[in-house]
């Protein structure tokens, strides 16, 4: 469905979504959605462990701490990163957030796991394993760091 299956007859007119306009087509290299992902932390020890744990697991080398104490992953596509709070109120997860990691394979999937439950993460939802819905057949696994956020490492096998 193109873009004009979004739109909506019975919403006002500023209500509707406006089609994008580029110059120029984008270069599927250079296409991402976003520069950087940062999520708050109680503990930035036990958070750079647990990170440190599951994205080498999947790749990504380990965290570097800025002089505010922040912690940056950097990828070719993106950066994730950890702070506490600018406002010194305690960080929470997310109610009904997911932060999503892009996995090249099951194995690295079960490895993420893996390493996040044996350095402080939970396991939620369902075991890690094969889903089947409406985005295809992917290959998932669930967990809450150690503050709380919760992750999703996903690997898309169709």
């Amino acid at each position: 469905m193109g873009i004009e299956g979004v739109y909506r007859t019975d919403v006002p007119r500023a209500m509707k979504p406006m089609a994008a306009v580029s110059p120029k087509p984008v270069d599927q290299k250079e296409r991402r959605m976003f520069s950087h992902v940062m999520i708050g932390s109680n503990d930035l020890n036990a958070s750079k462990k647990f990170y440190d744990a599951v994205l080498g697991a999947i790749g990504i080398p380990p965290g570097v701490t800025d002089e505010k104490g922040r912690i940056f992953y950097r990828s070719p596509t993106g950066v994730f990163a950890v702070t506490k709070p600018i406002n010194g109120a305690p960080a929470t997860g997310g109610n009904g957030g997911t932060i999503g990691f892009a996995v090249s394979d099951p194995t690295r999937v079960d490895a993420w796991h893996t390493a996040g439950v044996a350095n402080g993460g939970t396991t939620c939802e369902d075991p890690p394993g094969v889903r089947q819905g409406g985005m295809g057949k992917m290959y998932l696994a669930y967990l809450r760091d150690p503050s709380g956020n919760k992750l999703c490492a996903l690997h898309r096998m169709s």
